[in-house]
């Protein structure tokens, strides 16, 4: 008997596929004979995109190849020329997730959040004068003298020497 040199795999029970009897989603472009995507129709181009502002994909919106491409292209040029939002707004809550709140509670702290108490602020008459830049010292590079001496000048214009 001879020998076969590549034997057969055993044959296995075909994959259930679940798409498989599922319709593909007709594209709407085509149904309705529309051969150019308006940029500017933002009612159409928004049932394309997701509520994180995402553009769908071709699966689930169902388009076309052609159709799909000229969709992408005219919210990209619809976001560009700001007729929409690249992102949408998504309201976040400013308290709460993994921060102290979660495990202690409002009620453990005292003053101002975590920061602590409040600091009083200083008047604007007790705000230092800073100190004295080397340029204005004399520390000058020889190359810009004429600048030096400009800058010297309006400093003893404005200090009243």
């Amino acid at each position: 008997m001879p020998r076969i040199n590549n034997p057969k795999p055993p044959k296995r029970a075909p994959k259930i596929d679940v798409r498989r009897g599922a319709k593909k989603k007709p594209c709407s472009f085509c149904q309705h004979g529309v051969d150019r995507v308006d940029y500017k129709d933002q009612a159409q181009l928004r049932k394309y995109i997701s509520d994180r502002g995402k553009i769908r994909g071709r699966k689930v919106s169902g388009n076309c190849q052609q159709h799909q491409r000229d969709v992408s292209d005219a919210i990209k040029t619809a976001r560009e020329l700001a007729l929409l939002p690249y992102t949408q707004r998504t309201v976040t809550e400013r308290r709460g997730g993994r921060g102290r709140e979660g495990r202690e509670g409002r009620e453990g702290r005292e003053g101002r959040d975590d920061r602590g108490p409040r600091t009083p602020r200083p008047s604007r008459e007790s705000v230092e004068t800073p100190a004295p830049s080397p340029v204005l010292e004399g520390a000058l590079i020889e190359d810009a003298s004429v600048a030096a001496a400009t800058l010297e000048a309006a400093v003893a214009e404005g200090t009243g020497e």
